[in-house]
């Protein structure tokens, strides 16, 4: 596949909100697969390539979206990746936990209870993985 602009802008974006590590270790184990590939392909260029990088909203504040809409539409292995990518925009533990609580009164105590587990055990791993 030719990699278009907005593929390669996509690329680089997908590389910054994942970080170096992630980034690589993502793609030699869930993308390693011709299925999954084409997927990543699409996600880069459409996604990343052409939401990450729009003008309008930092990547902050996209970050927190992603949050909320995971955990509005119970996307549990997304909000993992996804609190991973607030984490690194700047967002902390308390205030996505904040917003998870919040949520709780317009989306429902079951899919922000599901939620908090993942964040749990996410900042756990962050916290090993610094050490």
């Amino acid at each position: 596949m030719t990699k278009s602009d907005l593929y390669k802008k996509g690329d680089a974006m997908r590389r910054k909100m994942y970080g170096d590590a992630a980034y690589e270790n993502s793609n030699n184990t869930v993308y390693d697969d011709p299925i999954m590939r084409k997927f990543l392909d699409v996600a880069t260029e459409t996604v990343f390539g052409a939401l990450w990088t729009r003008p309008g909203l930092d990547t902050k504040t996209r970050a927190l979206i992603c949050v909320v809409s995971d955990i509005a539409t119970a996307r549990e292995e997304e909000l993992a990746i996804h609190l991973r990518f607030a984490i690194g925009q700047g967002w902390t533990e308390d205030e996505l936990l904040e917003t998870m609580l919040h949520l709780s009164g317009y989306i429902g105590v079951p899919s922000v209870r599901g939620a908090m587990i993942v964040a749990k055990r996410v900042f756990a791993e962050i916290k090993e993985e610094k050490t």
